[in-house]
């Protein structure tokens, strides 16, 4: 049976994170992805990742305009297995949290809610102020799941683009789908036999 998710990518610094997991998809079998890009978003991943629309395009099999309310992943009858927002501006959560649906980002986030699917937010911001973490705080007890990209010195990565495989893969690890991303912890003492 096929997957369907959604992947927004939002204006905050982080692209690579939306990026990456679109790529990580893109190469795991009978996932149809569906793509939603804000304004700023377009304008984050040009300038962080020198990436034309085209090419960050090609990475979905379906792509949405933000002002696009009347798209299918805009209803509740069009079944996904669920929606990442990476990274996630504190604008977009804060439409998230308080249900203010006026773009599709934030429309569909608000239909993965009401239908209780899985809904991940890889927020991006720091210092948090207390708006950041009452939002945040919100579409957790809405049943969102608040993911920052936080590396995971533990597992001893080399580089950055280790780090940034290593959250990609815990990521989708939440929607069961193993892209073989994660460096995974065995125990500080290795097992016998």
């Amino acid at each position: 049976m096929t997957k369907r998710l959604i992947v927004a990518i939002t204006g905050a610094t982080g692209s690579v994170y939306g990026v990456r997991i679109l790529s990580a998809l893109q190469a795991a079998s009978q996932i149809e992805t569906h793509l939603i890009i804000s304004s700023s978003g377009f304008l984050t991943a040009a300038t962080e990742l020198d990436m034309p629309r085209s090419e960050l395009e090609a990475l979905a099999d379906v792509v949405h305009s933000d002002k696009d309310i009347g798209a299918s992943i805009a209803s509740g009858s069009f079944r996904t297995d669920g929606m990442i927002v990476a990274p996630c501006s504190m604008k977009t959560l804060a439409a998230i949290a308080t249900g203010f649906a006026d773009t599709l980002v934030a429309r569909a986030a608000d239909v993965v809610l009401k239908e209780r699917r899985r809904l991940l937010l890889l927020t991006r911001e720091t210092p948090l102020t207390l708006v950041h973490l009452r939002n945040m705080v919100t579409v957790t007890e809405m049943g969102g799941i608040i993911f920052p990209p936080v590396p995971s010195f533990y597992a001893k990565l080399e580089n950055l683009d280790a780090m940034v495989d290593q959250t990609v893969g815990r990521v989708l690890d939440l929607f069961d789908v193993d892209a073989g991303l994660v460096r995974r912890w065995q125990g500080l003492k290795p097992s016998r036999g």
